[in-house]
Formats: structure tokens, C-alpha cells, sequence
């Protein structure tokens, strides 16, 4: 005797999905220009929260002439003070980082702190694509070792810093000696690309990256405690087509208002998942404003003076979401057939819309 088993095939999940061809981020950004990857750096740093939400107020890019070897300023708080603020060096080389590349610009650093250009920053923070090679590497990861190197280098016009020994006067060489070189970090590529992606919008749109669409959660054979204010604009609606009082136990006991009302729970639960995929990759906003957009696009139909019984507004409110353009949201491209009308019934279900007057 044999036996055989089926499994049923679990739900699609939300999920990111690089399109066919495009280059995955983390190589993308190799190929940037040095700008593009200021840019890239001031846009991750805008996104990059604490505990409490953002983590700075004030983020922008100074990269060029003239930026005192600070690409990009990020505040903590308003004023630049401090102790109050993170310094972010963007280095964007063909090649892992070295001391020889990175020396000079660090000594900028001092002349610039000597020179009250800006206060000294809470970290000093080095972003290069490819990150930073073994010898730097290793330099980062012992912060004495690295001060006593680079102050011996720079008396002796070493590692980039060729012709430079003179600028390394009293002033500059006590304050390079009192810094704490562990406040100089490498900024990981991987934390970058995390901060940016907070703003999946602009991420997406970035990187060539599609928000792929899973299934839809079924109507549960129960309404749940989520349906009850729909379904009761739905339970008057069959209240005032029976011309009796009637209940939910009774709607769901009679076929021709149960299949009715099932049709409907079946469009509730598609724009639901709608709701969730924009939760899961774009966050709840998107949504919100794509109610909002069906709202205007509906309301005037479905309060029209035309409009007798329930049944009627409940139809037309149906047909003009249904009929509805939404070029504008950023869910567009994902709709489905069922989407468009069920947020008719997410919008009675925050009481913005009413089918029985």
C-alpha cells in the first residue's frame, strides 16, 4: 500500500526584486562619479535614525573648493558645535583606500581644527566604495599605534605627505597628539546602503529596484474585529433593500446578501493586501495617500443627489474606483483588478464614506 502527500504552496511573500540586468547596489556605486557618491553619502546620512527617529537635523554636502576637508556636515543639532556633529571624508578611488591616500586628507583635518574653520566633530568618519585597504585597515583598528604613525610620517614628509613637514608647526602637532584617533572610523558600505534604503522610494528608484507584489491575505470565514465598521454600512445596505430590520447573523444566513456581502469581503481583503505590500516596502504613508486619492476621486459620484437607496451609492462608488487613473502613487504599477474598489470599503471603514443616508 503506498501513500502519497500534498503540500499546499505557502503565500508569495513582499519582497524586493532587482530588475532583470540592473547592477546590484552594492556594485552600482562603484561607478559613480565623486559627486554622485557626496550625494549618495548626504542622502544615507538624512536617513540614518536613532532610537528616538533621526539622528541628525541638519545634513549637507560641502564637497569642493573650499570644504576644509569635511564633504559631508552632519549635525546632531542645529548649531555646528562641538562634539555636535559627524564629519563624513568621501573617497571615491578605483583601488581599496591606503595611508598614503588618506594621510593627506587627514591632515588637512588638523590644519583645518587649528584654524577654527569648524569644531571638532563627535566622529570622523572615512567612506570609500571599495573601503579602506589591509595597511589602513589595521592603522583604524589601533588608534595609538595609528596617531604615532602619522605624526612620525608627517615630521618626516612620508605616506603622501611629501614637502609637508612644515605645516606640521607646535600648534597642529599638540592637537594632533591630544586627539582620539578612535573617533576616526571607516563607514562601512553596508551601513550606508541600510540608511538609504530607509527612504525606499527613492532607493527603489536609484538602484532600479521593483517592489514585488505576494498574495493577498483570504477573507477569513468569520468577519473580524478589523471588518466590523464596512460591515455594517454593508448590513444597513441590506437593512434598507429588505425594508425590515435585519442582522449580521442573518446577512450571512441568507444567500443572496451573504454572497453579496462575500463579494465585497473579497475586495476589502485584496486592497488589504495592497495595504500590507505598501506597509512592508514603502511604508504605511503610501497607502494612506492612495486612499485619499480614491476618496476625491469618488465621493462627489457617491453623494450624488441622484443617489436614492444604498445600493446606488455603494455601485457608484464601486464603478468610479474602479474607473480611476492613479498614475501618481507609487503603488500604481502593482494594482490589482480588486484593489481600486476594496478601498472603497477601507474608506467606509474609517467612516469617510456611508452608503445609507
Amino acid at each position: 500500500m503506498t501513500t502519497s502527500t500534498t503540500t499546499s504552496r505557502k503565500p508569495r511573500k513582499n519582497r524586493f526584486e532587482v530588475k532583470r540586468g540592473v547592477v546590484p547596489p552594492s556594485s552600482l556605486v562603484l561607478h559613480f562619479s565623486p559627486d554622485q557618491w557626496e550625494k549618495f553619502i548626504e542622502e544615507a546620512c538624512r536617513q540614518r535614525t536613532s532610537p528616538n527617529g533621526a539622528l541628525y537635523s541638519v545634513v549637507k554636502q560641502l564637497g569642493g573648493a573650499g570644504d576644509g576637508g569635511r564633504d559631508i556636515e552632519a549635525r546632531l543639532v542645529t548649531a555646528l558645535s562641538e562634539g555636535q556633529w559627524d564629519l563624513y571624508q568621501a573617497k571615491h578611488y578605483s583601488t581599496r583606500l591606503s595611508p598614503s591616500e588618506f594621510f593627506p586628507e587627514l591632515a588637512k583635518f588638523f590644519l583645518q581644527l587649528v584654524a577654527g574653520t569648524y569644531p571638532p566633530p563627535r566622529n570622523y568618519l572615512l567612506c570609500a566604495p571599495r573601503g579602506v585597504g589591509n595597511d589602513l585597515h589595521n592603522l583604524l583598528s589601533k588608534p595609538v599605534e595609528f596617531k604615532a604613525r602619522f605624526l612620525r610620517d608627517w615630521m618626516a614628509g612620508k605616506t603622501g605627505l611629501q614637502g609637508r613637514s612644515d605645516e606640521l608647526t607646535k600648534p597642529v602637532q599638540d592637537l594632533v597628539a591630544a586627539y582620539d584617533f578612535s573617533k576616526i572610523i571607516e563607514c562601512q558600505l553596508r551601513d550606508l546602503l541600510a540608511w538609504h534604503e530607509l527612504n525606499r522610494k527613492e532607493h527603489f528608484e536609484l538602484f532600479g529596484i521593483e517592489a514585488e507584489r505576494g498574495d493577498d491575505p483570504s477573507a477569513p470565514d468569520i468577519p473580524t474585529m478589523v471588518e466590523l465598521a464596512y460591515i455594517e454600512e454593508l448590513r444597513r445596505l441590506y437593512e434598507e433593500h429588505a425594508g425590515r430590520p435585519i442582522t449580521l447573523q442573518q446577512v450571512l444566513q441568507e444567500q443572496s446578501y451573504n454572497e453579496h456581502l462575500q463579494g465585497h469581503r473579497a475586495l476589502f481583503y485584496c486592497a488589504e493586501g495592497l495595504k500590507m505590500f505598501s506597509r512592508d516596502l514603502y511604508g504605511e504613508d503610501e497607502f494612506n495617500t492612495l486612499l485619499e486619492m480614491v476618496l476625491i476621486g469618488v465621493r462627489s459620484s457617491v453623494n450624488s443627489l441622484k443617489h436614492k437607496t444604498g445600493e446606488e451609492r455603494l455601485g457608484a462608488g464601486i464603478y468610479m474606483a474602479t474607473s480611476l487613473k492613479i498614475n501618481d502613487s507609487v503603488l500604481a504599477p502593482r494594482l490589482r483588478a480588486g484593489d481600486l474598489p476594496g478601498t472603497c470599503h477601507h474608506l467606509a471603514n474609517e467612516g469617510k464614506l456611508k452608503w445609507v443616508k
